[in-house]
């Protein structure tokens, strides 16, 4: 049985997916952060097997497809997030295998099948990272590598006060949030960058490379006063985003 805020949050997300569509896909890894031309964290993909996590509607594994990607996978909590992805996909010339599962979840999916597994904005949203990073190391060949991104988890803790940052909340535990995204109620959870890693290596991974950087093109210019979650201002100041790319062992 499904837990309250996975059922809430398929709800929301199968009620606003249209309106995402497209957003935060590779080879973007999320705001004002470098890109996969830049970093390079990706293998060459001619011929793998990919499996996108939280797969949205499909542009990451468009952009894959497009890289010679010989098989195209991915899993999502929404329905109408697949469906999208499936019109995209199908409509772009390809024959993807999409699930309409929680990544939490046991949903079929081949094991230690797959040369990359990558999420896109989108592992913050499970609500038990342990089974969710089980299952991703279930899925990846020995050798094979997981690549996602995610809100710094600095960000939930700095509030903007007047013009400046302060530092409001708690960084000693992992804390569940709720909050209207789009006009729908979701809830996440803030998790410190330890417990990723930590868990990664209890899943049989080692990190390779962690990214807790502003793109240089927002470094290099003036940026003006903003209390945005996501402002080139705030991103002037911290990482908004970081990226871990780890490898089965």
């Amino acid at each position: 049985m499904m837990n309250p805020i996975l059922k809430q949050n398929k709800a929301s997300w199968d009620a606003m997916a249209d309106t995402w569509f497209g957003t935060t896909a590779l080879p973007a890894y999320g705001c004002l952060v470098p890109t996969e031309e830049e970093l390079h964290l990706f293998p060459a993909l001619s011929g793998k097997k990919i499996l996108d996590i939280g797969c949205g509607s499909g542009h990451s594994l468009c952009w894959c497809g497009q890289k010679g990607a010989a098989e195209l996978w991915g899993v999502d909590l929404s329905a109408r997030q697949i469906a999208n992805a499936q019109t995209y996909l199908t409509g772009n010339g390809f024959r993807p295998k999409l699930f309409n599962a929680p990544m939490e979840q046991e949903c079929g999916l081949p094991k230690e099948y797959f040369d990359v597994v990558y999420s896109i904005y989108a592992i913050g949203w499970t609500t038990d990272l342990k089974a969710a990073v089980h299952h991703i190391a279930s899925y990846v060949k020995p050798g094979g590598v997981f690549i996602f991104s995610w809100d710094h988890p600095l960000m939930r803790c700095i509030d903007v006060v007047d013009d400046q940052l302060v530092f409001s909340g708690s960084y000693t535990k992992d804390e569940a949030f709720s909050y209207i995204q789009r006009g729908q109620p979701v809830t996440v959870q803030n998790r410190r960058m330890s417990t990723y890693i930590n868990e990664l290596a209890d899943a049989g991974f080692a990190v390779e490379r962690l990214v807790e950087e502003t793109d240089c093109d927002t470094l290099s210019r003036t940026a003006e006063f903003s209390s945005g979650y996501y402002s080139p201002w705030r991103a002037q100041k911290l990482p908004l985003s970081f990226i871990i790319k780890a490898r089965k062992l």
